[in-house]
């Protein structure tokens, strides 16, 4: 039974209760279309949300995992460059070492050879000393001068993998010039410098290449599980936009509605002054 009534006027409860519902709805929907999210903040979804924050987390260590192992990866390169010259080099020296061996040189052409095993010996330990990146050397052993084992993280959960350092200062290094025929002579016959030295590069070159292959395969592992992390974290808190915006303009159609609904049942007590009025 309605009641006629100046004082409760239920039309424009019932009414208001309705508009602030689609107030409310409303205010939702904006928010998702200007923030992109279904679920911006732990008032949307607290459940949702967690598990968001724990995988943003989780995107985030693999994130910093990866800039590590790419400044690891610059390491590795510069090492094996190093290396790399220091292979082409010695065949330089094994190749000088041989002219020297010859008793036909005179004075002038020995001095010059001499001078060039020289040059071709300080070579090889500069390539070496050089071999730095930001830093760090995985040809020196010396921890003072940024050299000795790097232990990088590869994943998000802070698993270490370790490369280990040579000492490459001490095992690459190359004997003076022979000052005579006979003395190149005996260092070509006992196998001289280069056979160590060559097997070391050798053993450095397998080593390191090898790591360079695990860490590129790990980045890559890293990058393809970042984008299933954040493609599932998409599913999980992302807003449809198409379907919000068909939501906002129907909630905008009531919300006039209600507004218009509300004046009216605000008009509906100004009708009872005419049971007041004389005819």
């Amino acid at each position: 039974m309605s009641l006629n009534s100046v004082n409760t006027n239920l039309g424009a409860m019932v009414a208001l209760q309705s508009l602030n519902r689609t107030n409310e709805a409303l205010n939702a929907t904006q928010k998702r279309v200007s923030t992109g999210f279904r679920v911006s903040d732990a008032k949307d979804d607290g459940a949702a949300f967690a598990v968001a924050q724990s995988v943003r987390a989780d995107v985030a260590g693999l994130t910093a995992a990866n800039e590590q192992l790419g400044g690891v990866k610059g390491v590795l390169d510069t090492s094996l460059a190093g290396l790399r010259k220091v292979s082409d080099t010695m065949i330089k020296v094994r190749e000088t070492l041989v002219r020297l061996a010859d008793d036909t040189l005179n004075a002038d052409q020995r001095a010059q050879y001499e001078s060039q095993y020289e040059a071709l010996r300080t070579q090889v330990q500069n390539f070496i000393a050089d071999a730095t990146y930001n830093g760090r050397t995985l040809l020196s052993t010396d921890t003072g001068a940024g050299g000795g084992d790097i232990v990088t993280t590869r994943n998000e959960a802070g698993t270490t993998y370790t490369l280990t350092a040579v000492d490459a200062a001490g095992t690459l290094v190359v004997a003076a010039a022979p000052t005579t025929a006979a003395g190149a002579q005996a260092a070509i016959a006992a196998g001289g410098d280069w056979p160590t030295i060559n097997t070391a590069i050798a053993d450095a070159l397998n080593q390191y290449g090898s790591d360079a292959r695990y860490v590129d395969a790990q980045i890559g592992y890293n990058r393809e599980k970042l984008d299933a992390l954040e493609g599932g974290l998409g599913a999980l808190i992302d807003a449809d936009l198409a379907k919000e915006s068909a939501r906002l303009q129907a909630l905008q159609i009531r919300q006039q509605l209600g507004t218009q609904s509300l004046s009216i049942a605000n008009q509906a007590p100004q009708s009872l002054l005419s049971l007041f009025r004389g005819g």
